[in-house]
C-alpha cells in the first residue's frame, strides 16, 4: 500500500448487506492522506468478497485482513492495529465503524486536530447533541449511554463524555504499541479498556494531567444505522465488564 499519513482500521462482521462501498471509493478519490485496512472478523455472509473488491479496484488505498473465526470487535480492531503498526509507516492510526454512522468526511477534522495539537495522543469522536449538529440516536440508547458514561468517568477518573463512539484516531507512539500488545479482557467495551491502559501507562511514566493528552471531538453528524448488532440488554454486559476493568487497572 502507498504511504499516507493515516491508516484507518475498519472492523467488519456480516456487513455485506449494508456496506457503503461507494462512499469508501469516493472518499479515496478525494483524499490522499488515508489508507484503509478492513478486518473481516470471520463473517458468515459475503463481507469478505465485498471488501476484497475494494482492494481489487484500489490496492494502493485498500487492504484486507481476514480472520479465520469471529473473535469480536475488540480483537478485530486489535489485530488490525498490530498489522498496521508492524507494516505501515503512517503517523496516525484510526478505527472507524464500517456502517459509517460517523461519515468519512469527519476523518480530516480528526487529522487536523492531531496535526495542530502535538501534545495530544488521541482524538475520540463524541456524540454530543448540540445546535447545528446532526446527531440522531435511539432515545433508550442515549439515556443508557449517559448512565454508562457517568460510571466510566468514575472508573477512569476522567471527565469523558463518550467512550463508545466507533470513531477514534491515535498518534503512533510507543504507548500505542503497548496498548494493543495484549488481547483486551473486555469484549463489549474495549474502548474503555484501551483508555484505561493508556492512563495506566502514562501514570507509570509520571504523567499526571492525562486529560491534556486526549481530545474529544464533538461530531457534526452521527446517525444510528439500521442493523446494529448492539442491543439494550448489552448494557448489563457492559456494566459487568466495567467492573472487571476497574479491578484490573485501578
Amino acid at each position: 500500500m502507498a504511504n499516507s499519513k493515516v491508516l484507518v482500521v475498519v472492523p467488519c462482521y456480516n456487513e455485506a448487506e449494508r456496506f457503503p462501498k461507494e462512499e469508501f471509493l469516493d472518499f479515496a478519490k478525494r483524499e490522499e492522506n488515508y489508507r484503509f485496512l478492513f478486518v473481516d472478523d470471520g463473517s458468515k455472509d459475503h463481507t469478505f468478497d465485498t471488501i476484497d473488491s475494494l482492494r481489487g479496484e484500489r490496492a494502493d488505498r485498500f487492504d484486507v485482513l481476514k480472520l479465520d473465526q469471529n473473535f469480536g470487535k475488540a480483537e478485530a480492531v486489535r489485530r488490525g492495529f498490530l498489522k498496521s503498526l508492524d507494516q505501515a509507516d503512517a503517523k496516525y492510526i484510526a478505527f472507524w465503524d464500517a456502517d459509517l454512522a460517523t461519515p468519512l468526511q469527519v476523518l480530516p477534522s480528526f487529522l487536523i486536530t492531531l496535526e495542530g495539537r502535538p501534545q495530544i495522543d488521541m482524538v475520540l469522536g463524541s456524540r454530543v447533541k448540540l445546535m447545528g449538529h446532526d446527531i440522531k440516536r435511539h432515545e433508550i440508547r442515549h439515556y443508557l449511554g449517559r448512565i454508562f458514561a457517568t460510571l466510566v468517568c468514575s472508573v477512569l477518573k476522567l471527565s469523558i463524555y463518550d467512550t463508545q463512539c466507533g470513531a477514534k484516531m491515535f498518534r503512533v507512539t510507543d504507548t500505542l504499541k503497548e496498548i494493543f500488545k495484549e488481547p483486551f479482557h473486555s469484549r463489549w467495551i474495549f474502548d474503555v479498556e484501551l483508555i484505561a491502559r493508556y492512563v495506566a501507562s502514562k501514570k507509570k511514566s509520571g504523567q499526571s494531567n492525562i486529560e491534556a493528552l486526549i481530545y474529544e471531538f464533538p461530531l457534526p453528524i452521527w446517525h444510528d444505522i439500521a442493523g446494529s448488532k448492539l442491543r439494550p440488554h448489552d448494557f448489563l454486559k457492559a456494566i459487568w465488564e466495567l467492573n472487571v476493568i476497574y479491578r484490573k487497572y485501578r
